[in-house]
């Protein structure tokens, strides 16, 4: 009996140390961010971007809206300085948050360290892909923090707040996102909710990591579907009602 206790355990072990494996792997292999975001730190166009302790800050020349923005899974957090620099450009402060193995799943509250220690009077959160899942269920856990969303190749899973001031986008090419669940999750989506197709966009191109596997092929560049979104994202909420 002790013997075959004693080789149970001796098999747990090898199959947790299999596991664990398996997953540094998985979060080691992950998009990194293209040398040429650097060029977005310190100060340009009228937006200064500093490292703080939750990632990056942008500051521009808005002072009332911040957003708060989740990366996508497996994607380095700074392949998303040129889009959040191009918001914050437009008028809305970005925090671009460093998300534990590059996966918001596993720090979704990561958004209470920003809010905890900024004021501004309207503030967003959103995300790309994995990330935009992530900071859904956030806003729906936080009714009263949070007055918008942003979703960029990603869907609810869960019902958001019917006064939640929401931006859903992706691209036409994209591949990546699973179309069938988009749909069902608009039935989580307040009425209001705008949502807009990128001609030619893809899933990759809110951010600047390089083609991301099993993606379409996109018909205009990163810069220009950056560029659409973050005039989008100035349009919904920027705008006074």
């Amino acid at each position: 009996m002790k013997k075959k206790l004693k080789l149970l355990a001796g098999i747990a072990g090898i199959l947790i140390l299999i596991l664990l494996a398996g997953f540094a792997f998985y979060v080691h292999d992950y998009y990194h961010a293209d040398p040429s975001v650097e060029g977005y730190m310190g100060s340009l166009d009228n937006v200064y971007t500093e490292e703080i302790p939750e990632g990056l800050f942008l500051d521009g020349p808005g002072e009332d809206r911040a957003l708060v923005f989740y990366p996508g899974g497996k994607v380095e957090y700074r392949a998303y300085l040129p889009l959040c620099h191009k918001i914050a450009a437009k008028g809305i402060d970005c925090f671009l948050v460093e998300m534990p193995c590059n996966l918001a799943i596993l720090d979704i509250d990561k958004a209470d360290s920003v809010f905890g220690n900024y004021a501004y009077s309207e503030w967003i959160i959103g995300g790309h892909s994995l990330g935009g899942a992530a900071a859904a269920l956030y806003a729906s856990d936080h009714r009263e923090q949070v007055q918008g969303l942003i979703l960029l190749g990603a869907y609810p899973t869960k019902q958001l707040g019917k006064d939640l001031r929401v931006l859903e986008m992706y691209g036409s090419e994209d591949r990546v996102l699973n179309r069938s669940k988009l749909l069902k999750g608009n039935a989580y989506l307040p009425e209001h909710t705008v949502s807009e197709e990128i001609p030619g966009g893809s899933h990759a191109g809110f951010g600047c990591y390089g083609p991301q596997k099993g993606d379409g092929q996109a018909l205009i560049s990163e810069e220009e579907q950056q560029e659409i979104t973050a005039e989008r994202t100035a349009d919904v909420f920027l705008r006074e009602d």
